[in-house]
């Protein structure tokens, strides 16, 4: 007989979670015990525990992260807390909890014997004939933890109800249970044991040796000349508001509260006062006829580090927004105590398409708080993909501080520009009068909590709702209104369930009577149209990996346009400055201080224009003779005004279909 961890995991939790009051100090004087009684030695309980733990995670630097991953973690070693027991470990103020504090929390819960599911499954068994009809299971499945339906638990019974009788023998579920238990800790030191080996092995292969701290890394992962100063510098702080945001924060409330425009009623205010192989260069070539043309070929190669798993990973979520034709985007600060290698991807979350319903490019630019002492801010940038549009970078960062700037070129995210189509329906009455949300405009909310959950905890934090916040209204949220969303709402462990925000949303429509017009205004700052289908943003994953750190911070810190750097320098500014030192030369015919730069990466090409002259010049470029491409503008014919001493980012360039080769081909005229 075979139990699946779900069924084993939910129902053993919920019983022994039952009726824990009165079974405390039962537990704690069997966990001393069975402390002072087991033959296991110190020296074996640390391999459980980390066999446990590597089951889960890649390292033991890897930090547990969430309630729910503690409870798997402990659900591993054979123990099944109840809630109460998890919240006394994972409390609000918990952000993480480390391999030590895991081995700490195991010494203190017991391990769940058969003589308990025993105890609990007697205390459900009303007639006393060794067996848990389904009523019976259903009472409690319905009654504790997740809620069931009848058909879910009947699902849940006939998974091991083997004569089809509609009952559990809990007697032979419960040998079953402990005899799963121990096969799965056999399996994950199996497991453990074979990732050691192979870090052995990976270690002898690179020629490391003990105590020394030089290894040989891959050539095929480092940066085309990379800069590897460990000077910073600093970036504002500005806080953008969305076009068309709300007439007030959807936060505001009535006491101390600014006033609130009669037009405008806010959400809370209800809620208080209502109950790559190596690519050739696509880069146009000089030629006597004064076009300049390459062709592209579709392979694709990113060199992941290969001992990888063994990196200290962090990640966060965010996305891209467009916003009359300028990008607004999630951004960050990356802190680095230690000197390390790293390893960043970016790629679009699954689902994210652009215009052409083709995948969104994304890239990462990284750059330091301040500039070195050639005055150059950016450190690398994701030049390299696989096929299926992950764009990563490797480099050695010295300790500091650093920004990690997200971008994407705007050939296949792109302004709409027009819209057509009816107006989905947001709102309807039931039958007693009620205005709820409808099903559609539910699922988009759904998708929205779950973009705006940047950590991917399954809740939406206080920082990450005043990110959401902000997009959608340009107001930060006050502490009394974060009061108001704890008071009115679902919270677990201080921060916003799904089914809470979902309530936020019908407050609001409820409180409006029908009036769907701020809740359009979420809809279109969060990059829905009419319809609603996203095609305004574009949600991504950004992973971040050291080799020599295990402490580095990952912290988004604002979703804007990009600010301006040290120098009064913009984004394009620093960005133009790389392309052009990593890109090819050639002059433009009649004019001696005026050049255009051809860079290339496996995702796109970008010509820039860099004017050196003391004067205005125009210039036009034709690149409509290409094939296959797409660019960041409507047209691939266009003219541009270069001010004297400035650069200027003339085009981005991608193939418009993947699968086939592409041929830049460029001219250009002095006008």
């Amino acid at each position: 007989m075979l139990f699946s961890d779900n069924f084993l995991f939910t129902l053993t939790s919920i019983l022994l979670g039952k009726d824990r009051t009165s079974r405390e100090l039962e537990f704690s004087n069997m966990s001393r015990r069975s402390s002072r009684s087991s033959t296991m030695d110190q020296g074996e309980f640390i391999l459980e525990c980390k066999a446990a733990y590597l089951s889960m995670f890649d390292s033991i630097k890897e930090k547990i992260e969430s309630q729910d991953s503690l409870l798997e973690a402990l659900q591993q070693t054979g123990r099944n807390p109840s809630v109460k027991i998890l919240k006394k470990y994972w409390t609000n103020d918990t952000d993480e909890l480390s391999f030590d504090d895991f081995v700490d929390i195991c010494k203190k819960e017991p391990v769940t014997t058969s003589d308990d599911l025993m105890k609990a499954f007697r205390k459900i068994d009303i007639n006393g004939d060794g067996y848990i009809s389904l009523e019976e299971l259903h009472k409690i499945l319905t009654s504790k933890g997740e809620k069931k339906s009848k058909s879910e638990v009947k699902k849940m019974i006939d998974e091991v109800d083997e004569n089809k009788d509609g009952r559990l023998d809990y007697k032979e579920f419960c040998q079953m249970v402990m005899s799963t238990t121990e096969e799965s800790k056999k399996m994950q030191r199996k497991m453990m044991e074979r990732k050691e080996k192979k870090k052995r092995q990976d270690i002898e292969r690179r020629g490391d040796v003990s105590g020394s701290q030089v290894s040989v890394r891959s050539a095929a992962s480092s940066v085309k000349n990379q800069e590897k100063s460990s000077s910073h510098a600093y970036i504002g702080n500005g806080i953008g508001t969305p076009a068309g945001s709300r007439k007030s924060s959807l936060l505001s409330i009535g006491e101390g509260s600014p006033p609130i425009p009669a037009q405008r009623k806010s959400l809370l205010h209800t809620a208080s006062s209502s109950d790559p192989d190596d690519l050739p260069r696509p880069s146009p070539r000089v030629k006597k006829d004064k076009s300049r043309q390459g062709s592209v070929s579709r392979a694709h190669k990113l060199d992941e580090p290969k001992n990888l798993r063994e990196w200290t990973h962090t990640k966060s979520k965010g996305s891209f927004f467009m916003e009359d034709g300028s990008l607004i985007c999630h951004q960050y600060d990356f802190n680095l105590p230690d000197d390390s290698k790293i390893w960043i991807t970016i790629q679009p979350q699954k689902g994210s398409r652009g215009m052409d319903s083709s995948p969104v490019d994304t890239s990462v630019f990284i750059l330091r708080d301040r500039p070195d002492e050639d005055g150059n801010l950016l450190v690398a940038f994701t030049e390299h993909r696989d096929s299926r549009g992950k764009y990563g970078v490797s480099c050695d960062l010295s300790a500091g501080k650093y920004y990690i700037m997200p971008y994407t070129t705007g050939c296949r995210f792109k302004s709409r520009k027009s819209e057509s189509g009816k107006e989905a329906k947001l709102v309807s009455q039931d039958k007693g009068g009620k205005y709820v949300i409808t099903k559609s405009f539910r699922k988009v909310l759904e998708d929205i909590f779950d973009y705006s959950d940047l950590d991917g905890n399954g809740f939406m934090s206080r920082k990450e709702f005043n990110l959401f916040n902000i997009r959608t209204s340009g107001e930060e949220v006050a502490d009394e209104e974060w009061q108001v969303v704890e008071d009115r709402i679902d919270l677990e462990d201080g921060e916003i369930t799904k089914a809470g925000f979902l309530q936020l949303n019908e407050l609001e429509a409820e409180d409006s009577e029908g009036d769907t017009e701020d809740l359009w205004t979420t809809l279109v700052s969060m990059g829905y149209n009419k319809q609603l289908v996203m095609d305004q943003a574009c949600p991504f994953q950004l992973d971040v990996y050291t080799e020599d750190c295990d402490d580095a911070e990952l912290d988004v810190v604002r979703v804007d346009s990009y600010p301006t750097y040290p120098g009064d320098l913009s984004f394009d500014d620093i960005i133009s400055k790389s392309f052009i030192k990593q890109g090819e030369i050639s002059r433009v015919k009649g004019m001696k201080d005026l050049c255009m730069y051809t860079y290339t990466n496996d995702g796109w090409a970008t010509l820039v224009l860099d004017n050196k002259s003391h004067t205005r010049v125009r210039v036009e470029l034709d690149c409509s003779r290409s094939e296959n491409v797409t660019s960041n503008h409507d047209s691939l014919q266009r003219t541009l005004r270069v001010d004297p001493g400035s650069t200027v980012i003339a085009y981005h360039l991608m193939p418009e279909d993947d699968d086939r080769d592409w041929q830049v081909k460029c001219t250009e005229t002095i006008r």
